[in-house]
C-alpha cells in the first residue's frame, strides 16, 4: 500500500509539473503568434504541448488513479475515451515531433534551393497536415475501444493485462496485429523522416559553421542566428524524444518477456511513457527567451 502511495504521489508531481510546463509554453507560443511573425513553428510547438497535456491528463491522472487504489473510479465509457486518448496522443506526439523537425529543416534550407522551396508560406497551412496526423492516428487506434473494459463490468478472471480498473480483453489476434504492424510501420516512416530531417539539419548547421570561420571579427563569431538557435532546439527536442521512446521500448520488451516479474522495471517503464511530455515544454522554456519575456508582458 505504501509502494502504491509512493507511485501515485510521483505520478501526480510529474503529471502537476508537466501540465504546468507545457501550458505555460501554449499560452505564451499563442502570444507570439498574436503579437509576433506568425512563424509555422509556433504551431507546431502549441499541437505539440496540446498533444503532451492529452497524453499526461490520460495516461499520467489513469496510472496516479491506479497507483492509489481508486479502482471503480471508471465505467466502461470513460476506460474507453482515456486508454484511447493516450493511444492517439502517443501518435500525435511522434508525429507532431517528426514534422516539427522537417519544417524547421526546410526553413533553414537556402531558398534557392529544392527543400528551401518547400517552405509554408504560412503558418496556417500546416493545418491541414494537423488534420491528417489527428485522422491517421485516431484510425490507427480504432480497434482499441472494443477491447478495453472496466472492472465494474467483468470478472478478473476474464482479463489478459491488468491495469487495475481498465483491462484489455483478449482480441482477434489477425485484428490485433494489423493494428499492430500499421503502430509499427507508422512509427518507422515518422521516427525515419525525423532522423533524415536531423541529418540534413546537421549537414547545415556544419557547413553555416565552416563559413563563419572564415569570419574575423569576434562579435560575429560569438552571436549566434536564431534560425541557428531554433535549429539546435529542434534537435535537443528530437534526443530528448528518442532517448524516452527507445528507452521505453527496450524495457517494454523486458518486461514482457522476462521470466519473472520486475516490479521495478515495470514503474520505471511506466515513468518513462510520460517523460517526453514532462521534460519538453522545460527544454522550450530553456532554450528560448522570448518565452520568459512574453511571460513577463503579460
Amino acid at each position: 500500500m505504501t509502494l502504491n502511495l509512493v507511485k501515485g504521489a510521483i505520478f501526480v508531481s510529474l503529471a502537476g509539473i508537466g501540465f504546468a510546463g507545457n501550458v505555460f509554453v501554449s499560452v505564451n507560443h499563442i502570444c507570439m503568434l498574436r503579437d509576433r511573425e506568425k512563424k509555422p513553428v509556433h504551431l507546431i510547438l502549441i499541437h505539440l504541448v496540446f498533444t503532451n497535456i492529452i497524453m499526461l491528463l490520460s495516461k499520467g491522472m489513469r496510472k496516479t488513479i491506479a497507483a492509489l487504489g481508486l479502482r471503480d473510479f471508471l465505467y466502461d465509457a470513460g476506460c474507453k475515451v482515456v486508454v484511447y486518448l493516450e493511444r492517439v496522443a502517443r501518435g500525435l506526439s511522434i508525429c507532431t515531433t517528426s514534422l516539427l523537425t522537417v519544417v524547421q529543416a526546410i526553413s533553414i534550407s537556402p531558398r534557392a534551393s529544392r527543400w528551401g522551396r518547400l517552405q509554408p508560406r504560412s503558418a496556417w497551412h500546416l493545418l491541414p497536415f494537423f488534420l491528417f496526423l489527428w485522422i491517421l492516428n485516431s484510425l490507427i487506434s480504432m480497434s482499441l475501444p472494443f477491447y478495453i473494459k472496466s472492472i465494474r463490468s467483468m470478472n478478473t478472471s476474464q482479463t489478459t493485462k491488468s491495469e487495475n480498473y481498465c483491462y484489455f480483453q483478449s482480441e482477434n489476434w489477425v485484428i490485433s496485429w494489423i493494428f499492430a504492424a500499421l503502430m509499427v510501420l507508422r512509427d518507422a516512416v515518422f521516427q525515419g523522416a525525423m532522423g533524415g530531417a536531423s541529418g540534413y539539419m546537421v549537414f547545415l548547421l556544419h557547413k553555416h559553421h565552416q563559413s563563419v570561420l572564415y569570419l574575423q571579427t569576434s562579435k560575429l563569431l560569438c552571436k549566434t542566428p536564431p534560425e541557428t538557435k531554433a535549429a539546435h532546439t529542434v534537435l535537443l527536442l528530437m534526443l530528448c524524444f528518442l532517448s524516452f521512446y527507445w528507452a521505453d521500448c527496450f524495457l517494454s520488451l523486458y518486461t514482457t518477456f522476462s521470466s519473472h516479474k520486475d516490479p521495478t522495471a515495470a514503474s520505471v517503464e511506466e515513468f518513462l511513457t510520460l517523460g517526453y511530455a514532462v521534460v519538453s515544454p522545460f527544454v522550450l522554456i530553456h532554450r528560448d527567451g522570448r518565452l520568459a519575456e512574453c511571460g513577463h508582458a503579460q
